[in-house]
């Protein structure tokens, strides 16, 4: 974290690829940009990037009074989901002699080259600017010596051909990259396919991401890749079921697949005391059952794991179980207000795509719908190798 000694030694030296100044309080996509920028760290500094909001050009105060709503305006850029991948940031306020200063801290990024909106932001020198065809191939490349997570890593023994590139250019591309840049790009599907993480170019073979996004059979390459839904007529596993699904093939489709799953199997019914008073009431709020879908598909563990997202339905109750425990920093204790991402490369993907609104707040936002909708609160059983969901219909 910088400290007040250290943001006063920024602002005496000239603002660079490592510093912003600004005063304005309300140019949000100015803030976005500089920070995809600070996060794609193209000089390779290795160190954090600074947004200084109320700070003038010479590095003067600006008698701005930092705002608790300002902090959270600054802090929701990671939230939103415009910046992808997520980027590492903190958000501070400083009190100066010449007013507050707020500070928005940025780590370079381990996934580059991270976009604002489908594009690029890099920093030479004092200037921002988007990033060029060769400036993004350095960012990828300087991806591949970074690679963490399971998603993001290639898929071995994997081609091209193992992928639906078309799946690719027409459904999701053009929701992943601005339309103008889109026209000008004159690179192979490789390198597109790269840019977003889906191929490694040093072993030319898709990711893991790519295989489970826009592989022509999944399965094949990650056994555990699918969905097993059933619905029992009681309220255990001894229940005979009268409906049974496997959900399977690319994401894509088995999230489309999965929303029409939900709207067929959670009617709603009258609820009330007399034909006039009543109202419609679904056993359970599709934005809980959603939101805990979505979320078992983005956060299970892919990796070395055979097992399915289990989805059952119970006469008084549903059951989702998720293959892999709390990830990172995420602690039953501190769970849902604190979340890691296992698979970067397809929470980006599923924002993308319009499955998922905003990061971090899908838990609470279930909770709330429950809670309106009359169901008892969800619970969780966190294991080692499993995250179990319960969700109790409306009494």
């Amino acid at each position: 974290m910088l400290t007040q000694e250290e943001l006063e030694d920024l602002l005496q030296d000239l603002e660079s690829d490592r510093v912003e100044r600004t005063t304005s309080t309300t140019k949000t996509d100015k803030y976005a940009e500089a920070i995809c920028a600070f996060a794609n760290d193209f000089t390779n500094h290795r160190q954090p990037g600074y947004l200084m909001v109320g700070v003038r050009d010479d590095g003067s105060p600006s008698d701005l009074e930092v705002t608790d709503d300002l902090l959270k305006n600054l802090a929701a850029i990671r939230a939103d989901g415009n910046v992808q991948p997520l980027p590492a940031m903190t958000v501070s306020k400083f009190s100066l002699g010449g007013g507050d200063v707020a500070v928005v801290e940025v780590l370079p990024s381990d996934l580059p080259p991270v976009k604002y909106r489908g594009r690029v932001w890099i920093r030479v020198g004092p200037r921002r600017q988007v990033a060029s065809e060769q400036e993004e191939r350095i960012l990828a490349e300087r991806r591949a010596a970074l690679l963490t997570t399971f998603d993001a890593r290639p898929c071995h023994g994997a081609s091209l051909d193992d992928l639906d590139t078309r799946l690719f250019e027409i459904d999701y591309l053009p929701n992943a990259v601005a339309p103008e840049i889109i026209e000008e790009n004159h690179r192979s599907i490789e390198h597109q396919l790269a840019a977003l993480r889906f191929f490694d170019l040093a072993s030319a073979q898709p990711t893991n991401a790519g295989i489970l996004l826009f592989g022509k059979d999944p399965l094949k390459w990650i056994p555990g890749a699918y969905i097993q839904f059933a619905r029992f007529q009681g309220v255990d596993l001894d229940s005979d079921p009268s409906a049974e699904n496997t959900l399977s093939g690319d994401l894509l489709t088995i999230l489309k697949e999965l929303e029409q799953l939900i709207s067929v199997h959670n009617a709603t019914a009258p609820k009330g005391k007399t034909v006039l008073r009543e109202k419609q009431v679904a056993p359970y709020p599709n934005t809980a059952l959603r939101e805990f879908l979505m979320n078992a598909v983005m956060h299970r563990c892919y990796e070395g794991s055979t097992a399915p997202i289990r989805f059952y339905w119970f006469s008084d109750h549903i059951e989702i179980q998720s293959p892999g425990g709390l990830f990172g920093e995420a602690t039953p204790q501190n769970f849902p207000n604190q979340n890691a991402y296992r698979n970067p490369v397809i929470a980006e993907a599923m924002k993308t795509l319009g499955f998922v609104n905003r990061f971090g707040r899908g838990v609470i936002r279930a909770q709330s719908a429950l809670a309106k909708n009359g169901n008892p609160p969800a619970e969780f059983n966190f294991q080692l190798t499993y995250i179990l969901v319960t969700m109790k219909a409306v009494p």
